[in-house]
């Protein structure tokens, strides 16, 4: 390849001042004829500011017109901020996938249960392979992470080497999946690191993450010692957690039913590749009733009060096979991710009331977090030695605290951008060179958005303020012709001073009615444009909120 004018660059369109969404992509090249690679390819929730929104993820639109020369998608891990919008994006693409083979199955489990998902050709790679994909060379490096197989990158260019951390921490005893490979890590440090992308999740946090042994042992003696039925809720995708819950279940003399979609994939993929050998049967909901009150273990989905998923069934009391009573206990095996806590409350609050006994990481060791805290990153930094520090994997403040943190550890580069910037690595002094196109696209049902989406702006209005629709019939000669039909939804019935809504927006539409000259009535743009302003103006004054009004004018 002529390497005349040619550069590395790095551009992530998610992932950089947010928690979820990662989609990274790697450039090497002439600028009008760079060869692209991306890093992971996932979604993040929304909030209630998008009422009716299921899912997030990146807008791919700046390499989907390059997609010609996107010669792949490296995954990871199988977290679905990392590859959960594969199945969504992959189409706009159609390069190959590459992926570990948890990975790999975790996706073909979900296509089989999701009609309509595509069927993504994967390439399943192993640590410590080289894939060519000149003029890239990916290296899958072993992590430590709270699902198994997650893996760090190792890129490398004829401009040098990049590692992309992906998500990892240092745990001597993970449970199920491999340890990080600092052997390999320090190897790669003496190779000579270009640059260093990494997670800058508990940057906040000083300290080592503690282990995923720590929480099973803790796990066993709680689940042990509860005299009812338990139930455990965590993130489905941790298998070792699911394992060491089903060993303290066997322990105990429980039997483990699985409730929750996600959760039943899992152990159904990790059973498969052998992670869950020595484990007993696990049973469905369907088998709940027939086991004695203290010889069962419940593992649901809904540690982040997910409306629609098990747990939040349970605690109001309506799941078709599974019930619980005062003296059981939960177990929230998990941390809320930031948005979620009033959710997670709210389920929290049901159960209480239902007399069952909470147990969180407030008051016992029953979760740690799959990110390294700051001494194992500066562990990462002495291991590899980077000349430049790309904070990512995290919101504004994660990404300037982990700045300031890789500058202590005298990296001569740090650079902190956003989603859409273009970052030259080298030749020469990196920098921030450009802005490339980005945003978000929403899962709409079965459709996706722009974020900027009208459906979604007009959406996000209504819940707010309700809806008004007034059917008008008007002459030739300009006059109304019978009533106005009017519908409202989302308005209250009286207004503050005790006037029935009803009443006033009656009024309005006779009032802007009969106000206009016959000849501007009779030309329905300009009737409906008159309306909407005189009823909204009204409602307004009458409530302080304006509503959403649509008049519909019928020439007869």
């Amino acid at each position: 390849m002529n390497q005349d004018n040619s550069d590395l660059v790095f551009v992530a369109l998610g992932g950089l001042g947010e928690i979820g969404m990662n989609f990274a992509l790697y450039g090497v090249g002439p600028a009008r004829r760079r060869k692209w690679i991306a890093v992971d390819c996932g979604i993040s929730f929304p909030g209630p500011e998008l009422p009716g929104v299921e899912l997030m993820m990146a807008d791919i639109s700046f390499i989907e017109q390059r997609k010609q020369d996107l010669l792949g998608i490296f995954i990871t891990h199988a977290h679905e901020d990392h590859i959960g919008a594969i199945p969504f994006l992959w189409q706009k693409l159609g390069c190959p996938v590459y992926a570990t083979r948890f990975a790999a199955d975790l996706l073909g489990a979900r296509r089989l249960s999701e009609a309509g998902a595509p069927q993504v050709p994967i390439r399943i790679v192993t640590p410590g392979q080289h894939i060519d994909a000149a003029p890239f060379n990916v290296e899958y490096v072993r992590m430590a992470h709270s699902i198994p197989e997650s893996a760090a990158l190792a890129i490398r260019t004829p401009h040098g080497l990049v590692l992309h951390s992906g998500d990892w921490k240092i745990d001597p005893d993970p449970g199920i999946g491999w340890r990080t490979d600092e052997a390999r890590l320090r190897q790669i440090g003496d190779e000579g690191v270009l640059a260093l992308v990494s997670d800058s999740t508990n940057i906040m946090r000083d300290g080592v993450s503690p282990s995923e042994a720590e929480v099973g042992a803790s796990l066993k003696d709680l689940i042990a010692q509860a005299p009812g039925r338990v139930l455990v809720t965590t993130f489905a995708s941790n298998a070792a957690r699911l394992r060491f819950v089903a060993e303290a279940a066997q322990a105990s003399g429980r039997r483990v039913v699985i409730a929750g979609r996600a959760m039943d994939r899992v152990t159904v993929v990790a059973r498969e590749l052998g992670m869950l050998d020595g484990v007993e049967e696990l049973y469905s909901p369907d088998a709940y009733s027939d086991l004695p009150r203290d010889r069962v273990v419940v593992l649901a989905t809904g540690s982040q009060g997910e409306g629609r998923a098990a747990l939040a069934r349970i605690a109001e009391d309506n799941h078709p096979a599974i019930r619980l009573a005062a003296g059981d206990r939960v177990i929230f095996s998990s941390r809320p991710i930031p948005g979620n806590e009033r959710a997670i409350n709210a389920i929290i609050n049901g159960l209480v009331r239902q007399g069952v006994e909470v147990i969180t990481d407030r008051t016992h060791l029953v979760h740690v977090s799959g990110h390294p805290r700051r001494s194992e990153v500066s562990q990462l930094y002495d291991w590899l030695r980077p000349q430049i520090a790309i904070p990512a994997h995290g919101e504004a403040l994660h990404l300037a605290e982990h700045a300031k943190f890789a500058r202590s550890k005298g990296v001569p580069h740090v650079l902190t951008p956003v989603n859409g910037d273009m970052v030259a690595l080298a030749p020469g002094a990196p920098a921030i060179i450009d802005q490339v196109a980005h945003g978000r696209l929403l899962q709409d049902g079965n459709v996706l958005l722009p974020a900027d989406d009208a459906a979604i702006r007009d959406r996000r209005k209504l819940s707010f303020a309700g809806v008004i629709s007034i059917a008008i019939a008007v002459t030739s000669k300009g006059d109304m012709a019978g009533d106005p039909d009017v519908q409202t939804s989302g308005i209250p019935a009286r207004a503050g001073d005790g006037r029935a809504f009803d009443k006033i927006i009656d009024d309005a539409v006779f009032a802007t009615f009969e106000s206009m000259p016959r000849t501007r009535r009779r030309d329905p743009d300009t009737l409906v444009n008159a309306m909407e302003r005189g009823v909204r103006a009204a409602v307004n004054a009458a409530w302080g909120k304006r509503p959403q009004v649509h008049v519909l004018v019928i020439e007869i």
